[in-house]
């Protein structure tokens, strides 16, 4: 790699951490070409990336951004998962790491906090992004959706009213 790739990589790399909310780093013991694209596609459809990056010109983007911790992390075979969605590289992380002993979590950063292991795991068990946007539209829907049945429900109850007379009328 020469010294201009060198450089694209991190210019890629630090515009990727100025718009991401969380970087997972994680140490790669030997994954298989067909686990690491497991572990992509699963991440690809979370909405996060993952990709393995040279510990040195890592380090030269995560100068100036609220990542800069992850420096002290980045020691030997390392991958940086990133996403917008805080998270979704976590949950994805953790749940691959579960089936494969060869994908360690090494630590992350979310919102300028250094996050150890365990910090990580608990980042995994909240709800995404999408899951709580959905609770917070279903109740905001709620009352309103309350309010129309209360408001029609008299309506109904003199129609039920007036169809049990014209049945009692007719027999």
């Amino acid at each position: 790699m020469d010294r201009a790739e060198k450089a694209g990589l991190v210019a890629e790399l630090k515009s990727i951490f100025d718009t991401t909310q969380v970087v997972v780093v994680t140490k790669n013991l030997g994954l298989t070409v067909a686990q690491s694209t497991v572990l992509r596609n699963r991440m690809r459809e979370a909405g996060a990336s993952y990709r393995v990056s040279k510990n040195k010109l890592a380090r030269i983007a995560l100068e100036g951004t609220p990542y800069a911790d992850l420096s002290d992390l980045l020691v030997g075979p390392t991958a940086l998962s990133t996403s917008t969605d805080p998270v979704a590289p976590a949950k994805v992380i953790v749940e691959f790491a579960k089936t494969n002993d060869k994908l360690e979590i090494v630590g992350a950063v979310m919102g300028g906090t250094l996050l150890d292991i365990d910090g990580v795991k608990a980042l995994a068990e909240l709800p995404s992004l999408d899951e709580l946007r959905a609770k917070i539209i279903g109740l905001v829907q709620a009352p309103a959706t309350k309010i129309a049945r209360v408001v029609k429900e008299p309506a109904a109850q003199i129609a039920r009213v007036l169809a049990a007379y014209a049945e009692k009328e007719a027999a």
